[in-house]
């Protein structure tokens, strides 16, 4: 038997419940799928998917493109909020 030792952590209740669930439809527990996480780290030298910062889809770009674009557009009709409210009005 291999030399095992207790490993604790604190988990939001509802994130442990969704995740035993998962894995206890993939034949695990929720045991098993951190030592298949840890070991799967310990193989690639860091965490097995990307880590990064939230970055916008295309979608999110294209909009805040066509926002900039709007702005720097002279001949655009710009609005307060309460005039767009009323615009939304009508």
């Amino acid at each position: 038997m291999a030399d095992t030792t207790n490993f604790s952590l604190r988990i939001d209740n509802d994130l442990k419940k969704q995740s035993e669930v998962l894995f206890a439809e993939l034949g695990m527990n929720l045991t098993t799928a951190i030592n298949v996480f840890l070991r799967q780290a310990v193989r690639d030298g860091g965490f097995p998917f990307k880590v990064r910062l939230d970055v916008p889809n295309k979608r999110t770009v294209a909009a805040m493109e066509e926002a900039i674009a709007l702005i720097a557009d002279k001949n655009k009709k710009k609005y307060s909020v309460e005039e767009a409210l009323q615009e939304l009005k009508k």
